[in-house]
């Protein structure tokens, strides 16, 4: 069986974040404590003692931390179950986490050629020891069965796609270390346990819903999805910022062509929106937006928690 657990479910920046005086943060901060989230990740295991992390969020070494299912075995001086991390993009949101695990235990990143340019591009990441992160490029459509540490296949099989995005927005204006042109720069998976055959989509950016990507999520079982904002000019609204979803690659959750709409009779077990941002009112609890979602068979987890196909 598969078992996935919601390490983060916030977009960058968190919840609260460090600067921001919002409803949300302020509320996380003092009377809901309940609010708070760190930025988007999960974890999946077919067995329950080796996991696979889907991105590396800034905030990985507190996700570790309030996760008992990726602590050290007992006993053990050095050790984690962590077997690998698969990242379905190059931003901020999904790579920096890797930094928090350098210290020197085995385990391979998992991810597309253009993302693994970016990371060689720049040399903090060669804290990483080849020694004992190994890198491996995985192909769009290209099913693969990433490997415990001694190399026993782990069985789980992830079929990565392309879906409507952009690259990383630190890269706006530059020339992209993995080529320019072609797709890659954002992924979504498809995660399945080979013994038996239950799957789910992870899909933490998405710029909009196509015919194909109904189509490839009808039926599923369970699929985590894009919730960045609640409206595309929510943050400039609220005068967080000055960017759109659409313009940093993100859907947003209403409007005709908006998350809830465009994967509503699709036949989806079960929808959980990711990568929530802070300026999200369908972050409260009580608030309409929220109301709405719920209505309409979304859930917004808390961190930590657990899901079992």
């Amino acid at each position: 069986m598969l078992r996935v657990v919601v390490l983060g479910a916030a977009a960058g920046g968190g919840v609260p974040q460090w600067n921001c005086g919002c409803a949300a943060c302020r509320m996380a901060r003092g009377e809901h404590p309940e609010l708070q989230s760190t930025q988007a990740s999960i974890a999946v295991s077919a067995d329950g003692e080796h996991w696979f992390l889907v991105n590396a969020s800034p905030d990985l070494r507190q996700q570790l931390t309030a996760t008992p299912q990726l602590h050290p075995k007992a006993g053990k001086l050095r050790h984690s179950p962590v077997a690998g991390v698969i990242l379905t993009n190059g931003e901020i949101d999904a790579v920096a986490g890797l930094l928090s695990m350098r210290e020197g235990w085995p385990f391979t990143i998992y991810a597309h050629e253009k993302v693994l340019a970016i990371l060689k591009a720049n040399s903090i990441f060669n804290v990483l020891s080849e020694k004992n992160v190994q890198r491996q490029a995985i192909g769009i459509e290209r099913a693969f069965e990433p490997a415990l540490p001694d190399g026993v296949p782990s069985g789980i099989e992830i079929v990565p796609f392309e879906v409507p995005g952009k690259s990383a927005w630190y890269l706006e204006g530059k020339a992209h270390p993995g080529g320019n042109s072609g797709a890659g720069d954002t992924l979504g998976l498809r995660i399945k346990d080979k013994a038996t055959g239950r799957y789910f989509y992870f899909l933490a950016a998405c710029a909009t819903v196509t015919d194909d990507l109904k189509a490839r999520l009808a039926g599923a079982p369970l699929v985590f999805f894009d919730g960045t904002v609640w409206r595309d000019d929510e943050m400039i609204s609220a005068g967080l910022g000055s960017k759109t979803g659409q313009s940093m690659g993100h859907i947003a959750m209403s409007g005709d062509d908006g998350a809830i709409g465009s994967l509503a009779g699709l036949d989806i077990g079960r929808k959980v929106f990711l990568h929530i941002n802070n300026s999200n009112p369908a972050l409260l609890h009580d608030s309409a937006e929220r109301r709405m979602a719920e209505r309409a068979g979304w859930q917004i987890p808390a961190d930590g928690t657990e899901i079992t196909l």
